[in-house]
């Protein structure tokens, strides 16, 4: 069975991206992004809302990562290994392959994905990691905290949804970007 880990860049007040929609404040280094290509290479599966699929789809193109660190290189491998699902009433087709659409959410067929997956999922997306919290599907939290205040934007974490959690692991990187890991004990 796998577990359904929620992972995300955020900001040190919690968001995923500026009131304007940026997120150049979380672009990783080598280190980081090193340690995202560890965490990824465990993921069978990424589950992404329709925005968060179009932001990732540029891991499908070779054009642009030739002179591309080979840390970055490597993170194009992985991705375009896992299979992929886009959660999306609007898409009408993906460039992307081990892709496929869901047109809605359904909790229990994400049930059943993690219960017959022979590897560990990710979910990606603020909406659609806000449903994944709030129907109790989330079993870890694996977070980045970028050294940033952006003072707005879109929330990391659903609003409204207490969650109990407890702390698996933690680390602090050269750029002062800090890493926690938590497994989610209870969603209220």
């Amino acid at each position: 069975m796998g577990k359904l880990i929620y992972a995300a860049n955020t900001s040190l007040d919690g968001y995923l991206e500026d009131e304007t929609g940026s997120f150049d404040w979380s672009v990783p280094d080598d280190e980081v992004h090193a340690f995202w290509n560890e965490h990824e290479r465990h993921i069978g599966t990424s589950l992404y809302g329709r925005r968060m699929y179009e932001t990732m789809r540029v891991w499908e193109d070779d054009d642009w990562l030739t002179t591309a660190p080979a840390v970055v290189r490597e993170y194009a491998e992985i991705w375009r290994d896992a299979d992929k699902v886009v959660y999306s009433s609007t898409l009408d087709e993906v460039s992307t392959a081990r892709t496929r659409i869901e047109r809605q959410f359904e909790p229990e067929a994400v049930r059943r994905l993690k219960e017959t997956s022979g590897s560990d999922l990710s979910i990606g997306g603020a909406a659609i990691g806000a449903e994944a919290f709030r129907h109790g599907l989330v079993d870890e939290c694996v977070l980045l905290l970028c050294p940033v205040v952006v003072g707005g934007g879109k929330p990391a974490l659903p609003r409204g949804v207490r969650l109990h959690l407890e702390l698996l692991d933690h680390r602090r990187f050269r750029n002062g970007v800090v890493y926690v890991r938590h497994a989610v004990r209870s969603a209220t």
